[in-house]
C-alpha cells in the first residue's frame, strides 16, 4: 500500500527499481528509503485511542503487548478492532460512476486510449478496490472540464 501511494504521488520512480534476471521487481536504496520514510510517516500520524491522541507506533507497541499477554494466557480477551485504521480510497462509488458514464468517443476526442477507458470501466464495475494512476487521474479532470463546457 506504501509503494502504490509513493508511486501514484510522483515520488518513486523506475530508477527506485531494479528488475532481477527472473523478471521480478526489487528495490534499490533509494526506494528502500522512501519506503522506510513513508512507513514511518504512517506509524507517526496520532489516532485517538482511549481518550488520548496516540501516535499509531505506540499503538502498535501496545496491540503486541496484549497479543504477547494473550498468548501467555496473561490476558483473557484481545482486541485489535479498537482503533480502526481508516485509508482514504480513491474507488468510491463516486469515481466509479464517473467512469462508467465516460462515453468512448469524449475519451477519444481528449485523445486517450480507447483501451484506458477499458480497463478502468471493468475496475469500476467490479467489487474490488482499485486505484488510479496520476495521469488518468488527470484525464478524468479533463474529461469533466469537457462535460461541463458543453
Amino acid at each position: 500500500m506504501a509503494v502504490i501511494s509513493l508511486i501514484e504521488t510522483d515520488r518513486m520512480e523506475k530508477k527506485d527499481f531494479i528488475r532481477t534476471d527472473n523478471y521480478s521487481l526489487r528495490l534499490r536504496p533509494s526506494g528502500a528509503k522512501k519506503l522506510t520514510e513513508e512507513v514511518n510517516l504512517w506509524f507517526n500520524k496520532r489516532v485517538s485511542y482511549k481518550g488520548n491522541m496516540t501516535m499509531w507506533s505506540y499503538v502498535m507497541f501496545l496491540k503486541t503487548r496484549e497479543l504477547a499477554q494473550y498468548l501467555t494466557d496473561k490476558r483473557k480477551d484481545i482486541d485489535f478492532i479498537v482503533p480502526q485504521y481508516e485509508t482514504k480510497r480513491q474507488d468510491s462509488s463516486d469515481i466509479r460512476q464517473k467512469i462508467l458514464s465516460i462515453s468512448y468517443s469524449d475519451w477519444k476526442k481528449l485523445g486517450f486510449s480507447k483501451g484506458t477507458l477499458h480497463y478502468m470501466k471493468i475496475n469500476a464495475k467490479a467489487d474490488t478496490p482499485f486505484t488510479l494512476n496520476a495521469h488518468n487521474k488527470e484525464r478524468m479532470e479533463q474529461w469533466e472540464k469537457l462535460v461541463a463546457s458543453s
